[in-house]
């Protein structure tokens, strides 16, 4: 029986999990959501009701990170969990915490009427794009010059980012940046894990 993954194709947590999943070489039952219409299965393994979710030999596991390392722990044929744990999860918090909530409130400005959304973008260029950028002058990707965890777990938020407002993005300095976000939206493991799938239904 084949692992089941509960998915919704543009939830960066998703995508993340997703693109562990397929570099690992695992084999799921993909199962894509409606976030208006939760299948009432992924509810009773999972009542936090957010993607993704992985039933697994017996178990729940319902945070992306956790996915990913399992996952990892599977198969992990390019190393990409060979890095300094703590500068990794350095990074990792960073993105999940502080610059996750400033990417909300320049996503949805309308609920954040309070806030200038351009003091706004300053506050995530200044926790992310700019160390990000100096990171990138060094090596292709954040922790060296091959690929990590790390790159794949902050990658569909920056891309989340940029998607915001494209023509503003682009006007931003980060040249190392923008070519780090190309090499994951034109790589194969990017458009395997963004392939469609209906919506499931118990």
């Amino acid at each position: 029986m084949l692992p089941i993954l509960y998915s919704y194709r543009r939830c960066p947590y998703a995508m993340r999990a997703r693109m562990a999943l397929q570099y690992a070489g695992i084999q799921v039952e993909h199962r894509e959501i409606e976030l208006r219409n939760k299948p009432q299965s992924m509810l009773l393994a999972s009542p936090k009701g957010t993607v993704p979710v992985l039933f697994v030999e017996g178990q729940v596991i319902d945070q992306s990170l956790d996915i990913m390392r399992w996952a990892l722990g599977k198969s992990d044929p390019d190393k990409w969990s060979d890095v300094d744990k703590n500068i990794a999860q350095s990074w990792v918090d960073a993105n999940d915490g502080p610059f996750k909530k400033l990417l909300d409130q320049y996503k949805y400005p309308n609920r954040y009427p309070e806030l200038n959304p351009e003091v706004t973008l300053s506050a995530a260029e200044a926790l992310m794009l700019k160390p990000m950028e100096e990171a990138l002058q060094a090596s292709q990707y954040l922790l060296g010059n091959q690929m990590t965890w790390v790159d794949v777990a902050i990658f569909p938020f920056i891309r989340q980012f940029s998607m915001v407002d494209s023509q503003r993005f682009e006007q931003l300095p980060y040249i190392n940046v923008k070519q780090w976000l190309s090499r994951f939206l034109e790589s194969g493991l990017f458009h395997l894990v963004m392939q469609k799938y209906p919506s499931w239904r118990d």
